[in-house]
Parts: C-alpha cells; structure tokens; sequence
C-alpha cells in the first residue's frame, strides 16, 4: 500500500471507527496500519489490511513511540 492511496482515507479503525495511518514496512514486522488512540496495529497481508477487530495488536509503550516515528506523513 501506498501512502498516497486513496483507500487510506476511508480506511477506519473497526474499534473506534477514526483514521487509521500507515507503517512503512520494516523488515520485523512488515506494512501495518496503525490506530496511536488506542494504540493498536493492524497488519497488511498481500496488500490487504486486516480489520478485524481480533486482527489488531495492542502495542507496549516502548513500541507505541517507536511506531510513531514510522508513521507515514
């Protein structure tokens, strides 16, 4: 997925239904989008994201912030 994809703005987190933003991709933990609010990232496999409110992983403090740092303008 592209930062500038369209999807991205109608994309929303299934739990608190605000914008969701998108990880580049790293080589631990791949392309991800990512909710800083509830602090949960949800992963996207073969171009697809996975919203399913149990595909979502709640992140540590520590990560949060790195994750914030990932995040795509």
């Amino acid at each position: 997925m592209k930062p500038d994809d369209p999807l991205l703005k109608i994309l929303a987190c299934p739990l608190d239904k605000g914008p969701l933003h998108l990880l580049a991709e790293d080589a631990e933990q791949g392309e991800a989008l990512y909710n800083p609010r509830l602090r949960r990232r949800y992963p996207i496999v073969d171009g697809i994201p996975q919203l399913l409110p149990s595909s979502g992983e709640q992140v540590s403090d520590d990560e949060h912030e790195e994750l914030l740092q990932r995040m795509t303008p």
